[in-house]
């Protein structure tokens, strides 16, 4: 008669064996905002999702996909969940500074890596703070942008400029940066405005702005709440040229803006023009493969900052993963976890659509000036405007 206790032993391990055979797999959390103000951001970079291998560094992946909705609050809940009950071993995500920022904690305290595809530098800096260690970012920082777009204002006659921006982190953000550089460019700053991604009117805001008669504007927003502004100072009759951030590629920004938004200015990741980019950029030609992909699978003209953002994510994973794994570190644990956060903190020389990457332990973001050009909306699409 069989020994029960071997049977059950043996039945043990070979349920431990399946368990350990069946989280194999790479699981990813994925945050975005496919509802709320910000939905034309995150709904591409969920469209970008649906189109990820499913490998990462050569092992199987499973990703687990939540909308935010545009909130900070349930953007937490949704981390914390991936991590607590999805047992996820990275979160990608989220994709507004508000939300990516709440997010923090939760990424700390599971200790889990944080690849957010949102811009603000706020997210990432300063690295001494013990839960910024576990964030990193796609997006070009807010200080890298405002650099090339305080230079092209400078270079073209701008003298004077007046600012809006969204009275949250990101507008705070790039208050911050833009108003340093501004100073170091010579651009005097003559009025600053806040207004909410939520508002049905600026027009108080835009009259003082106005008054102050600037040479250019700086609207500080991102996805389609930049157009209230915008549409609001061509209403009210103003004639210097208008500047957004890199937050504004998105189509529905175009769709909405319609004809106001026309000669608009704005730095950007060279994804957005990738084919008008010159033979030599270095970014051009994963820039291009992507904008085939995406475009043969959602139609032409259809890629944004943050599609190619999200690809960069899958091919910073996949990059990274596969260095992960010569840790002997198994997906599914606290050890493949901090393997995967150095791995990341290790990129080198890796090159995304927006993008060459090369991070350390004081720079979770990585890019340099090879991931920025000057863009402008001309006949109602995105086009490049040059570097100076």
């Amino acid at each position: 008669m069989p020994n029960p206790f071997i049977r059950t032993t043996l039945l043990a391990t070979a349920l431990l064996l399946a368990s350990l055979c069946a989280r194999a797999d790479i699981r990813v959390g994925i945050d975005v905002s496919t509802t709320g103000p910000a939905a034309s951001i995150g709904i591409p970079s969920k469209n970008t999702v649906l189109m990820w291998p499913q490998t990462l560094g050569g092992q199987r992946a499973q990703y687990v996909i939540l909308d935010d909705g545009s909130d900070p609050a349930a953007a937490v809940r949704n981390v914390r969940k991936l991590i607590s009950e999805e047992k996820v071993d990275v979160v990608v995500g989220p994709n507004i500074t508000p939300t990516a920022i709440a997010a923090l904690d939760a990424v700390a305290e599971g200790e889990t890596p944080m690849l957010a595809l949102a811009a603000s530098a706020a997210i990432i800096e300063p690295q001494s703070d013990p839960k910024r260690r576990w964030a990193f970012k796609m997006p070009q920082n807010d200080s890298h942008m405002a650099t090339v777009l305080t230079e092209y204002m400078s270079n073209h006659g701008v003298r004077t400029v007046g600012f809006i921006g969204f009275n949250d982190a990101y507008g705070e953000s790039w208050w911050r940066e833009f108003s340093k550089l501004a100073e170091v460019r010579k651009l005097r700053v003559v009025a600053s405005e806040r207004f909410s991604r939520n508002d049905t009117s600026v027009t108080g805001q835009v009259l003082k702005l106005m008054a102050a008669n600037p040479d250019a504007i700086l609207i500080a927003g991102a996805g389609t709440p930049s157009v209230l502004p915008q549409k609001t100072l061509g209403e009210r009759g103003y004639k210097g040229k208008v500047y957004q951030t890199h937050g504004i590629a998105t189509w529905d920004f175009l769709r909405m803006g319609g004809k106001d938004v026309e000669g608009t200015l704005f730095p950007t990741g060279p994804v957005v023009v990738a084919r008008q980019l010159p033979d030599g950029h270095p970014v051009k030609k994963v820039a291009l493969d992507f904008v085939t992909r995406y475009e043969a699978k959602y139609g032409a003209d259809s890629v944004t900052q943050f599609a190619g953002d999200a690809w960069g994510a899958w091919m910073l994973l996949d990059d990274a993963a596969r260095r992960a794994a010569r840790s002997g570190a198994q997906p599914g644990t606290r050890e493949f976890r901090h393997a995967m956060r150095d791995a990341l903190e290790a990129t080198a020389n890796l090159t995304i659509p927006n993008g060459v990457m090369n991070m350390n332990a004081k720079d979770h973001q990585g890019f340099d000036q090879r991931s920025r050009v000057m863009g402008v909306i001309r006949n109602g699409r995105f086009a490049y405007a040059g570097d100076q």
